[in-house]
Parts: structure tokens; sequence; C-alpha cells
């Protein structure tokens, strides 16, 4: 077994490398850029070795800066993790030149099933069902115009050295071929140094499901079942759960069978993933194959006992798997949310910052006799970099059945806290209680369908809200409580603290009554409910944990002027706690009014303007692109949202833009 391994990648996926690593007892060094001096991973690393700027294409996908770092600590393996240099061929090539070993599958597997149009022209040879599509190399925009028009629209535009949703486009249209096309160019070239593209048909209504393989040198190699990763945006997982609850018995063993097959046809041996997309009817047909641990593999291990980790080292020291197929099978169910740094409420454009606050769940057994698992790469106080991947976390539950482990994810994700950048953690929780996901009927246009206008955040139902209500007036209750005892007004403090309150949130007034006892509070609402809320909360702490009739809420609690900002579910209140005069007096006050920005372009995320299409003076219409702004790898095209006239221009190409800038103002 190996005595010390570097881990050439950064952030979360880092960390749980060097977690497994560590298990084994087995050294780690770390690599990082300037950005990464003080990251987490650099930290858990027992070495630690600067490669270069903060541009991942001046650091961490520089072969010769990594290798340098590897005779520089005499590591003798090497983890990859996902993206980077994960499915390079010639960093792989290079550790064997080198005699380090890659953990990870061979040279000539990464070769054959890493581009996108070879591993579909294998999986055919190999009776693998493939989508309908053009493999061949594709010159200029005009010819994938052409040849999206003989596929059929909608197609596909990908990049062939893609992953992670970069480099890939859906065309509905001709303009939007051609546009898509030198999009994906664009990302391809900068996030891969690959610029090649491929087209193939886009399967309306699609389930995006893939089968985990592992393989060892010995010829075993086994399917650890499937995961549903249909809920994305902008071709990015968001959600992802083990099982699918849409695959029967029979699907299922086709599909891992098929995949082991691939899998075989290659040579392939480490861990890796085929990707599948699949019709209403369980008609499934090859993707890709990823030849390296995925992001959400943690979802994975929770239902199969599994350390991929752990067995990627292993195979890649020569030893065989400690289990054949017949000694896999699926205990429970497990979910995953990635928690990144964009904001939701602003159609999930990338967020930076410091993250002022983060405190994620406890890890570890629940009360309810499920698991919490977060994985990540961050803390508080640290940075979230313009860099890289927005990826903060990877939270994971796990529950006995589909019901328990949304239930245990619901609980979780109220628990964490971030503050500091936007996130989507709101957008998550809204998942977890939307019907549709709750009964299992997703497809890869689930965000599209149900969030045409963006997210805007949840209105909370009536009996939630309730409990809401119920925990606000018996916080309201202690804190009033303490403020008389810090005032000095009276020994007997609890008669200044009045029993009539109305609580006003989300438009709504709930009038009721509250009574108190050493053991908590009952309260009564006019004409309706009464609830018991028990809670060891005081003022001052952020994160409220109640039980209200028993069952558990937990709220972020935030003071502000009249009440409290309370966030759970994906919803976000202002909820505000007055005497029955007070909000009589409160009703009569005029509504402030937002200022007016239709006349201004503002820049929706921090990152760079590429491009400016338009100059001063010129009329525009109604799509018009107007500029590109890229962050975190990602092209990001501004359109006009209406016909009107350039006024003034107040950003350049090269220009690195804030949230709310405004580029451009219209007559």
């Amino acid at each position: 077994m190996f005595e010390k391994i570097l881990i050439a990648n950064r952030g979360e996926i880092a960390c749980r490398v060097i977690k497994s690593a560590r298990r084994m007892g087995i050294r780690t060094v770390a690599v990082f850029s300037d950005a990464d001096r003080h990251a987490l991973h650099v930290k858990m690393a027992e070495e630690a070795v600067h490669i270069g700027p903060a541009p991942a294409n001046q650091s961490y996908i520089v072969i010769d800066r990594v290798m340098q770092a590897i005779r520089q600590t005499g590591a003798q393996a090497v983890h990859p993790g996902y993206g980077f240099l994960s499915e390079n061929m010639k960093f792989a090539q290079a550790l064997e030149a080198e005699g380090v070993a890659f953990i990870g599958p061979p040279s000539p597997a990464i070769e054959a099933m890493g581009d996108k149009i070879t591993s579909k022209k294998i999986a055919a040879e190999a009776g693998v069902s493939t989508v309908p599509g053009y493999m061949g190399l594709i010159a200029d925009a005009e010819e994938a115009v052409k040849i999206s028009r003989e596929i059929g629209f909608p197609v596909m535009i990908k990049a062939s050295a893609g992953g992670g949703g970069k480099g890939m486009r859906i065309a509905w249209s001709d303009d939007e071929a051609r546009e898509g096309f030198q999009s994906s160019k664009n990302e391809a070239a900068s996030s891969f140094g690959d610029d090649r593209i491929f087209i193939e048909k886009f399967v309306t209504q699609p389930r995006h499901i893939e089968i985990q393989v592992l393989a060892d040198r010995h010829g075993n190699c086994v399917y650890l079942f499937e995961r549903e990763c249909s809920i994305q945006r902008r071709n990015q997982k968001v959600i992802e759960e083990a099982p699918s609850p849409f695959l029967d018995a029979a699907t299922r063993k086709a599909m891992g069978e098929q995949a082991v097959a691939l899998a075989r046809a290659v040579g392939y041996t480490s861990a890796g993933t085929v990707e599948f997309i699949v019709d209403a009817e369980r008609n499934f047909y090859f993707l890709e194959m990823n030849t390296r641990l995925q992001v959400e593999h943690p979802v994975t291990e929770l239902i199969t006992g599994v350390d991929l980790v752990e067995q990627m080292i292993r195979v890649a020291a020569g030893e065989p798997l400690p289990f054949a197929q017949e000694d896999l099978t699926i205990n429970g169910w497990a979910m995953e949310s990635r928690l990144y740094a964009e904001d939701p409420y602003r159609n999930f454009l990338p967020s930076i910052g410091r993250l002022t606050r983060y405190r994620p769940p406890v890890e570890g057994t629940t009360p309810t006799a499920g698991i919490v698992r977060n994985d990540t790469g961050v803390f508080e106080g640290g940075e979230i970099s313009m860099y890289y991947d927005p990826m903060i976390a990877k939270l994971c539950t796990w529950g006995r059945d589909r019901a328990q482990a949304i239930e245990e994810m619901r609980l979780a994700l109220d628990t964490f806290e971030v503050e500091g950048i936007g996130h989507n953690l709101p957008f998550c929780s809204a998942v977890m209680d939307h019907p549709r996901f709750v009964k299992g009927e997703i497809t890869t246009a689930f965000i599209a369908e149900e969030y045409p206008e963006g997210f805007q955040g949840v209105t909370l139902p009536e009996p939630i809200l309730q409990r809401v209500a119920a925990a606000a007036a018996a916080m309201n209750r202690v804190a009033e409580i303490r403020r008389t005892r810090v005032s000095g007004r009276m020994d007997n403090h609890e008669r200044k603290v009045g029993d009539d309150w109305v609580v006003e949130a989300q438009g709504e007034s709930l009038a009721l009554k509250i009574r108190a006892d050493r053991a908590g509070a009952t309260v009564d609402f006019v004409g309706g409910a009464s609830l018991r809320v028990e809670s060891d909360w005081v003022p001052g702490q952020p994160l409220a944990r109640l039980l209200i009739d028993g069952e558990p809420l937990v709220l972020k609690v935030n003071r502000i002027t009249g009440g409290y900002r309370v966030r759970l579910r994906g919803a976000d209140l202002k909820v505000h706690m007055r005497t029955p005069r007070h909000a009589e007096l409160a009703a009569l006050m005029p509504e402030k009014l937002p200022p007016d920005t239709s006349k201004m372009l503002l820049c929706p995320m921090p990152g760079l303007m590429v491009t400016l299409n338009v100059a001063e003076g010129e009329e525009v219409y109604e799509g018009q692109a107007l500029c590109t702004v890229e962050a975190m790898k990602m092209e990001n095209i501004l359109r006009a949202e209406r016909q009107a006239v350039v006024k003034k221009i107040n950003a350049e190409v090269g220009g690195s833009l804030a949230v709310d800038d405004v580029i451009m103002e219209f007559e």
C-alpha cells in the first residue's frame, strides 16, 4: 500500500480524499494556488505545495507544475479528484512515465471514454444504446446550424472534453445553434483547453440516471446501482439521490450490465460512472462515461456502505475488489443537495465573497436514526473565489426510505447556516417540499418547468405559517421578558409582557394569545388552532430549534425592527410582532416603493466583461444580446428586455464588475 499520495485538486473533493487516506494510514500532499493558500484542504493535508497563480490554467491544470510537486514530495500515487486533470490522458501518461501510480483508470481508457465523440462510437460497437447525433468534428457555427437541422431541433451542443455542465448548450433554433456553438467552444477552451464540439439530439422530458461502476486489475467489475440526477439547472446537477424512484429492478439490472460491459470493453479499472438519459417508457440511452470519481458519489456510498475513494486507492495499489456483484445490495435511500455560491433570486448567478458565518448541521446519526453527511472544502471566514467552481458543500442525508431521506434533508437544510454570500439553500429546501419531487415525478426540465420566471422564494402553506407564528410569539415573549429584566423596571417582570399579539407575516395577520408556563408556552389563535411550543432558544441565537406540538421546527432567526427575519423551508419572511393597537396603526402606513431601474442594465453577478455587442446610440430589440459576462468559467449573455436606444455604456471589455453595477443606460 502507498505511504504518501498527492491530491491534484482543491476544495471539497481534496478534503474528501484526505479523509479516506487518513483512515487508511496514508500521508497526503495538497497542492494550492495563490487563491487557495489558506484553503481547508491545505490545512488538512500533512504537506502542501504551491503550484502557481489563481487561474486554474496557470496552476491546477498545468501538468508540469503538478509533476514538480510530486517529485518534490516523493508522492507514490496521485488522486485527481474530479475536474481539472482527472480525465486528462497526458497527465496519466506523465505519471506512468514517472513511475507514479494514477488513482484512476489507465490512460487508454481515459482516451477512449474521456472523449465524448470516441466514447459514443465505442459504446455503439459494444451494443450500448446511444442517442442519435453527429459525432464528427464541427468546423464552425454555420456547419453547427446545418447539422442541427439534419438531426432535428432541439439539439444539445456539447464540448467533447467537457463535464460539469461547462461547454454545453441546448438549441431550439438556427440562431440558438449558432450562438450556442460559439459559447460552448469558448467555455470548452477556457475550462479544458480543448474546444472540440459535437451535437446530439436532445431528448425531451428525459431523466438523468447514472450507473456507478468499479473495476480492478484482476478482471473483476461491478456496478453499485444508480443515482438519479434529474434536478439540474444549466446542465449542472443540483439534487441527486440513490436509488432512482423511477427505475424498476429489470431496468436497473439492464443498465448496470450495459455499464459493466462498456467498462470491460475499454479495459477500465478504478471507479467510473456511465451516464444515461431515460425516457418516460424507461428506454435508456448512453450519454457519456466519466472516467473519474463523480461529485455525487456520497449517495452511492450511503446506500451501499462502500467507500469508493478507498477502493480507488486499493485498486491503484493492485488489490482485488473485496466483493462481487451478488454481495452488493441497496440499503435505504440517500439524498444530496449541492450547496452553491450562487443567488437563486438572481437566476442562480454566481456569488463571491467571504463566509461570515458557516455552520453546517452536525454529521452522524440523527434522533430519528437517519444519517447526515456534509462534504465541504470551506470554513467560516474563508473566501469564495471567482476563479473556481462555486460549490461550497455537498449535504447528504440517508433514511430507511425515500420519505425519511427527504425529511432528514429538510431539517438539515433548515439547520445549515451560511451568511456573507448568496447561496442556493432556499432553493434546495423548496425542491424538497415540491409535490412533483416528493412524488418522484421529475425530469431534467423540472427547474425550467416549475420555476419559469426564476426562483422567487417560497410562500409557506397555512399550517406551516401558523407554526412559524406560534414559534415567533413564544420567542418574542422570551425576548420581552429578557428586555424587562435588563431594564430593571419591575421585579415581577413577567406581568409587564402582554398576552395578546398580532403576528404579521407573508401578507397575513394572525391574532393570538399566548399562555406560558415553565415548560414552554401554549399559543391560541383567535378563531383557530392551539399549538404547544417548547424550546431552549435565547435571544441572540441565530438558530432556533423548537418543538411545535411535538414536531421539530428549525428557524434561522435575525432580529429586525418590530420582529424577526425568519428563514425556513425555502421561505424568507419578515415576521412582525405587534400589539393589537400597533397592528391597527401599522395597517395605515404607506408602502415604500422600490427604485425604478427599468432603464438600466444591471450586472446580476460579479464577473468579467468578455464581450460588448452594442454601442451608444444604437437601437436594440427585445432579446438582443447586449454583452457577455464571465463568472466562475461560465459565460452569461445579458439580453435586452425590451426595445430601446442605448444612452450610455459604463463598462468596458476586460473590466471587472460587481453585483448591481450599471453596465449601460437606455433612453
